[in-house]
């Protein structure tokens, strides 16, 4: 009896040596994963695009630790085709119940070899615009810059217009304007190229653009385009509104605003305006003028 006792001792004690010596083996290969992927990334962080580094890492970190993990299961005894097998079996059961999800991670791999866009980009899609925090199988993370957190799924991005802020160097700022029919519109012209010149963040090249959009109900409408880099696009665009409103008031340029003219024609009987004492006395004093 002693003898048989003193067998399953040894065995259980074998037994727990081998797990023992997984899970070391699952352990180091995690910490080797991590290293590694640290290592890859500092390599070549200088050499590819921020989403390309991430997507290298990621990779390279999961296949390393999927091989140690098979590893440490070969090694105390598990047979590892029952276990693809059954892999395969859950995955398909899992596909027929998650449509939406296989939908999501068909479009995250055709974002991943078109890459529209990188992480640290700014994007808009329909409504939405924010940095890209996040590229993921299933989603892609933004910070919106009231700094909220949205997830869009992968499906959505490739059915909607994505519109990459960041994409080139340069940005070109469309400043909307309304001068009143009397201003003489080459000297208006004139102003706004001056403006533009002596702003230092407005560039050159690109020469800014002067155009008549149209006549509008009060005013001529008037588009001044300027041109950027990225970063300096939301300053000059402050900078540029600010300083033509303050020289337009210095060079008696008006800015007018909508307003609308009653008018009575032959098929319909006049308006009854009636005039305060302060407004017959301003129409006398302007009818003298």
């Amino acid at each position: 009896m002693e003898v048989i006792n003193e067998f399953f001792n040894m065995l259980k004690a074998s037994h727990l040596y081998t797990l023992t010596q997984a899970l070391i083996l699952f352990v180091v290969g995690y910490f080797i994963a991590k290293a590694m992927s640290s290592a890859i990334e500092r390599i070549v962080s200088n050499r590819m695009t921020t989403h390309g580094v991430f997507l290298l890492k990621r990779t390279l970190f999961y296949t390393l630790l999927g091989l140690f993990l098979l590893s440490a299961l070969k090694h105390i005894g598990i047979d590892l085709t029952i276990l693809l097998g059954a892999a395969g079996i859950f995955t398909v059961a899992i596909g027929f119940a998650s449509q939406t999800s296989a939908s999501n991670l068909i479009s995250g791999i055709f974002l991943m070899i078109e890459r529209p866009f990188s992480i640290g980009d700014v994007i808009k899609v329909n409504d939405i615009l924010g940095e890209v925090i996040s590229i993921d199988l299933l989603s892609v993370k933004l910070r919106t810059f009231d700094n909220l957190f949205v997830r869009i799924p992968n499906e959505s991005m490739i059915k909607s217009a994505v519109t990459t802020m960041t994409k080139y160097p340069i940005r070109r700022a469309d400043l909307k304007l309304g001068i009143a029919y009397k201003e003489d519109i080459e000297k208006v012209r004139d102003i706004l190229l001056k403006i533009a010149e002596k702003n230092v963040i407005c560039l050159e090249e690109p020469a800014p653009l002067f155009i008549l959009t149209g006549f509008g109900a009060s005013s001529v409408d008037i588009q001044f385009s300027v041109w950027s880099r990225r970063e300096n696009f939301l300053a000059l665009k402050n900078e540029m509104y600010q300083n033509i409103k303050k020289t337009f008031d210095e060079q008696g340029v008006e800015i007018p605003f909508p307003h609308i003219s009653l008018y009575s024609g032959s098929a319909s009987k006049p308006f009854k305006v009636v005039m305060n004492d302060e407004a017959k006395n301003t129409a006398d004093i302007a009818s003298k003028e």
